[in-house]
């Protein structure tokens, strides 16, 4: 049995290896929060994609599907899909899919490892420049399990706000590099890696805004208030020094926030339905909601419905009044920097995704505190530890209070990434959370219909348009239904008033087309080749019209015609029943070389050939 001084000197030299020495435990918390990140996030290897914007950046996107290559890339710097220009996201996604193809634990685990990586900087950041190990091991942790984060690093399609995130951070080591000896090489670092972030997500253009907090706290470069608490005189500049010293960046901010809202607006995605005065209410509200849920994470979802029918005047005046006293405390409170650091991070990295100008239908989202919270764990756990620190045993109440925090979040955010696991589950656990949310019983209704389960599938779109009669997807989708319910008439009427309600051309495009279906499968061919061919006046290659035209060229006996139009949807979308429909229109004109070429593309596309056969035969016999 050891004695008690041989386990008083083993006790001293573990502390004094593991505790004292600065390297030694900077590794050790930064493996530890690695693992802890890795560990809370494992299952979302079971999970699949979901039906929510990872068919337009995955599962149902050709160029991401070819990919890397220098005509992807190419593709990539020019791309405005999904109403964004993020073209390293796009290639991000490329050398996922190169990688994993479409087995999406592979796709899971790169966002996983991104998010894990962007944790372990952030702790070794905030511990360089403040010398707080623990604190900064803290907010780190907080930041790795926090149920908000589940967003981000659960949904592939999120892969730019992670992707953002890594070089946001990375952009303030090489801040702290240059501002330790200023040079424009050093300089021209924090350039690129702003340059880097916004290529994945314009939520960087706040990074200006950061940097000039920086130097407030805890670099302490700003020469403001009281001078015995701000740092030595001979580093302090003053306010517009430093801003003008971040000019560079406020122009590459500037350029990326331009580009972002002529890639929105042509995307159809800013909503202009609703007045600033109801944008201005919301985006209040959401602030004090924001700060809820950081600190009770209950009721997560996908996406919280913009209030259509406005908001109570009470909660709008309620929650002006906590952001306005929180932040004038705050700011009376001059000696703890790091509140005013950490508050005023939170309310200025959100500007851009708080809703001012409306992107979506969303009233908030969880993916958007994915950057800002970070303030808000500065705050916190600075504050706390100081507010512990002056009372006896306070460090193990202070440890006994961090530990429960990051237990208790790690336990909502494990449950949070299985509703991730597929788009029943995920729009299912929407509806039970929100209410009146038109897009989750649309998108609930829409997977359905996958599923053969039409009629549960069409009370649901009821549902979507009894919430909002002005929405044209629920109009579509509701058309989709009845097309395959048999409801012709009723289908055609739900088209029509798509038509009437979109803006979006994709949607138009679509709405085109399925009308086209209709006709052609009532054997008015005239109205059909019209609707295809509205259709393509507003998508030349929208894979639907292209087929459609094929189909009532190949009717008309004009296989010549029908083959151009099958050709060019393959191109554009290539499937394995596209290739058997172009492969048998050419055979039929004697082509049987180009038709045997033709059906092995089929064969290497298709994981069921005698299905895709079976549903061009059905096709045909419409």
């Amino acid at each position: 049995m050891a004695t008690p001084a041989l386990k008083l000197q083993t006790r001293t030299k573990l502390e004094t290896g593991l505790f004292q020495s600065p390297e030694k435990r900077r590794i050790v918390l930064a493996l530890l929060l690695g693992l802890l990140t890795l560990a809370i996030y494992n299952p979302i290897a079971q999970n699949g994609f979901v039906s929510f914007d990872d068919p337009g950046y995955v599962t149902g996107n050709r160029h991401i599907q070819a990919g890397l290559s220098w005509q992807t890339l190419r593709w990539a710097m020019g791309s405005e899909q999904q109403a964004n220009w993020h073209p390293l996201t796009w290639v991000s996604h490329a050398l996922d899919y190169q990688l994993f193809h479409l087995k999406p634990a592979g796709h899971h685990y790169i966002s996983l490892l991104l998010h894990a990586v962007t944790a372990i900087l952030l702790f070794l950041f905030l511990e360089s420049a403040t010398g707080m190990a623990f604190r900064s091991a803290t907010v780190a942790a907080l930041f790795a399990v926090h149920p908000m984060n589940v967003e981000s690093v659960a949904w592939v399609s999120e892969r730019k706000n992670v992707l953002c995130m890594l070089f946001f951070v990375l952009g303030m080591w090489a801040y702290r590099w240059y501002v330790q000896h200023p040079s424009v090489k050093r300089y021209s670092l924090v350039g690129l890696m702003l340059l880097l972030a916004l290529l994945s997500k314009p939520m960087a253009i706040t990074f200006p805004f950061v940097l000039l907090l920086l130097d407030y706290w805890p670099l302490q470069r700003m020469r403001l208030g009281n001078p015995k608490i701000c740092g030595s005189e001979e580093k302090l500049h003053g306010l517009g020094r430093l801003v003008l010293e971040k000019v560079p960046l406020l122009i590459l901010s500037a350029g990326s926030a331009v580009i972002t809202v002529i890639a929105q607006k042509g995307g159809g995605a800013l909503r202009t339905e609703y007045a600033f005065p109801a944008r201005l209410a919301n985006a209040i509200v959401s602030y004090a909601r924001y700060v809820g849920k950081a600190v009770w994470p209950a009721h997560l979802a996908v996406l919280y419905p913009f209030p259509q029918k406005g908001l109570p005047a009470w909660e709008v005046a309620a929650s002006a009044v906590l952001i306005i006293a929180i932040s004038a405390g705050i700011i009376a409170l001059e000696r703890r920097r790091y509140l005013a650091f950490g508050w005023f991070w939170f309310l200025g990295t959100l500007v851009p995704m708080i809703g001012l100008v409306q992107v979506g239908e969303q009233a908030m989202a969880d993916r958007y505190a994915y950057l800002p919270f970070v303030g808000l764990f500065i705050a916190v756990v600075w504050g706390l530890s100081d507010w512990f620190g002056a009372k006896p045993n306070g460090g193990l109440y202070l440890g006994a209070t961090a530990l429960a925090a990051v237990i208790g979040f790690s336990a909502v955010t494990r449950q949070q990434t299985a509703y991730w696991q597929n788009s029943i589950v995920l729009w299912s656990h929407t509806l039970a959370v929100t209410h009146d949310n038109f897009v989750a019983e649309d998108s609930l209704g829409a997977e359905l219909i996958k599923f053969g389960r039409l009629q549960e599938a069409r009370g649901h779109f009821q549902a979507a348009i009894a919430i909002n009669p002005n929405d044209p997807f629920s109009q579509l989708d509701i058309g989709v239904c009845d097309k395959k319910l048999g409801n012709t008439q009723a289908a055609i009427e739900h088209y029509q008033s798509a038509l009437r309600l979109a803006s979006d051309p994709t949607l138009r495009a679509t709405a085109f087309s399925n009308l086209g279906a209709l006709y052609r499968m009532s054997g008015d061919y005239a109205s059909a080749e019209q609707e295809y061919a509205s259709s393509l006046a507003i998508q030349p290659e929208n894979a639907l019209g292209l087929y459609g035209m094929g189909f009532v060229a190949q009717k008309a006996g004009h296989l010549d015609r029908a083959i151009e139009f099958y050709a060019h949807a393959v191109r554009t979308e290539p499937s394995d029943v596209g290739y058997i429909l172009l492969a048998q229109a050419l055979e039929k004109d004697h082509r049987e070389q180009e038709a045997q070429a033709a059906m092995e593309k089929a064969k290497k596309l298709s994981p069921d050939i005698q299905s895709a056969q079976q549903a061009v035969d059905r096709l045909l016999s419409e």
